[in-house]
């Protein structure tokens, strides 16, 4: 068996929700990420929304239903962290803060809140000052 090669990065990162189009207008908007693709079910239905996250690929799924929020260090995946230069970070707080989301805690590099489903979402500029 062959060792994985992990110079290749991280291929895509999928979140599950009940209102994608919502999820994905949060992310279009205030992280400004480009939309890459959208897919429909069988019956036309919105399935998932792709969205360029630098490279990789932040994919937004449909859900049947919600998941409690995670506070703190949560078994599992308990936070997606952006990368953000230090002015962009000003930028996102104020943006945030505009559109009601609260900034629930910031170290000297990182701030953190949460998407409109209630995951926890940081953005950091580490190590730059």
């Amino acid at each position: 068996m062959s060792e994985l090669d992990a110079s290749a990065g991280l291929h895509h990162l999928a979140i599950g929700s009940i209102d994608v189009e919502r999820l994905g207008e949060f992310y279009r908007d205030v992280f400004q990420l480009r939309e890459r693709a959208r897919h429909h079910d069988e019956n036309g239905h919105l399935r998932s929304i792709w969205l360029d996250l630098g490279g990789t690929i932040l994919m937004l799924e449909r859900a049947l239903s919600t998941a409690p929020p995670v506070q703190g260090v949560g078994a599992g995946l308990f936070l997606l962290a952006l990368r953000v230069s230090p002015s962009e970070r000003t930028r996102l707080e104020r943006e945030l803060e505009s559109r009601g989301h609260e900034i629930e805690a910031r170290t000297p590099f990182t701030s953190y809140t949460r998407d409109v489903d209630g995951n926890r979402v940081a953005f950091s500029h580490y190590p730059e000052p």
